[in-house]
C-alpha cells in the first residue's frame, strides 16, 4: 500500500472551500458602494437643477441662489422628499445589485448586508453632494439666525442713526428723527413766512438724539425746547413744551414699535428655520430608508440571476 496520499484525498470538501472563500471575504463591496454613491449625487444633482428650474428646490446648485428657510413651502417640502427618496433608492439599488456574491451565506446575513451597503451608499452620496452643496445647505439652516440677526440690527441701527443724527443736521432730515424736529415748528398764520434758523433747528436735533439715548426728556430741556418752540412759532410757552414732549413720545414709541416688530420678525424667521431643518432631516432619513431597502431588492435579484 503506498505511503503517499492521492490529490483527491487532499482535496477540500465544497463545504470547506465556501468556508474559507467566506472567511477571507470581505463582507463590503467598497465598488459597488462607491458606483451607487456616485448614481445617487448624480441623479441628486438632476433632480436639486430641475426643481430650481420650476421653483420647487430650496436648494441652488449655484451660490446665493435658492428658496430660503422663510419661503419653503409644501411643494418645496414634497419635491426635497421626492429627490432623496428617488437618487437613495436608485444608489443604493445599484450597490445592491453590483456587489460581489456572497457564498452559501444565512439569509440574515445577505439582509444585512445588502442593507448595511444600501447605507453606505446613501450616506458616501450625501456627504459629497453636502460638500458640493455646502454653501447653499449652510444658507438655508442659518438663514433664520441670519434673518433674526438682520432685523434686530435694524432696529439697533434706527435707534444709532437717531443717537447720530446730531452730528448731521441734513442726514436727520432725511430720517424719521427729522421729519418730528420739522413738527415741532410748525408755525402758525402770523409766522408762516418765517422760515426756521437752521442753527436753532440743528440744536433741537442734537437735544432730542441726546435724550432720546438717554431715555428720558429732562424738565430742563423741555422749558428750553418750549421757549425756542414758542420764539420760532409763535406758541405759547406751555403750548411748546406740551409740542416738545408729545414729538419726544412719538419718537420713543416709534422706536419701540420699530424694536418689537424686528423682534418678531427675527422669531419668525428662526421658526421657519428650524421648521425647513426638520423637513430636510425627514427627507434624509426617508432617504437612508429607501437606500437600505433598495439595496436588499437590488442584492436578491442580483443572486437568484446569478
Amino acid at each position: 500500500m503506498s505511503e503517499y496520499k492521492t490529490s483527491t484525498e487532499y482535496a477540500l470538501s465544497e463545504d470547506d472551500r465556501t468556508s474559507v472563500v467566506n472567511a477571507t471575504a470581505s463582507g463590503v463591496s467598497w465598488a459597488a458602494i462607491f458606483v451607487g454613491a456616485a448614481a445617487a449625487a448624480a441623479l441628486s444633482l438632476l433632480l436639486l437643477i430641475l426643481g430650481f428650474g420650476l421653483s420647487l428646490s430650496a436648494v441652488s446648485p449655484w451660490s446665493n441662489t435658492g428658496a430660503s428657510a422663510t419661503t419653503m413651502g409644501v411643494s418645496t417640502i414634497v419635491w426635497l422628499a421626492f429627490t432623496q427618496i428617488a437618487a437613495s433608492a436608485i444608489g443604493g439599488y445599484l450597490a445592491g445589485r453590483l456587489r460581489v456574491k456572497w457564498v452559501r451565506l444565512h439569509t440574515d446575513e445577505v439582509y444585512f448586508r445588502d442593507t448595511a451597503h444600501g447605507f453606505m451608499a446613501w450616506a458616501v452620496a450625501s456627504l459629497g453632494t453636502a460638500a458640493l452643496l455646502g454653501s447653499a445647505v449652510t444658507g438655508i439652516l442659518s438663514s433664520g439666525l441670519h434673518a433674526g440677526a438682520t432685523l434686530a440690527g435694524g432696529a439697533v441701527a434706527s435707534t444709532a442713526t437717531v443717537a447720530t443724527a446730531a452730528a448731521n443736521s441734513d442726514a436727520a432730515a432725511d430720517g424719521r428723527l427729522g421729519y418730528y424736529i420739522d413738527s415741532l415748528f410748525r408755525k402758525d398764520a402770523a409766522h408762516s413766512g418765517t422760515p426756521t434758523n437752521p442753527a436753532t433747528r440743528a440744536e433741537a436735533v442734537k437735544i432730542f438724539a441726546n435724550d432720546i439715548r438717554v431715555g428720558t426728556l429732562p424738565d430742563e430741556d423741555k422749558q428750553y425746547l418750549g421757549s425756542v418752540i414758542a420764539q420760532e412759532t409763535g406758541v405759547a410757552q406751555s403750548d411748546g413744551e406740551k409740542r416738545a414732549s408729545d414729538k419726544f413720545a412719538q419718537v420713543q414709541k416709534a422706536i419701540g414699535d420699530a424694536e418689537n416688530s424686528a423682534k418678531q420678525a427675527a422669531d419668525t424667521a428662526r421658526k421657519a428655520a428650524a421648521h425647513s431643518s426638520l423637513w430636510m432631516f425627514v427627507a434624509l432619513l426617508l432617504g437612508a430608508f429607501f437606500a437600505s431597502l433598495a439595496a436588499t431588492f437590488g442584492g436578491r435579484q442580483r443572486d437568484s440571476r446569478a
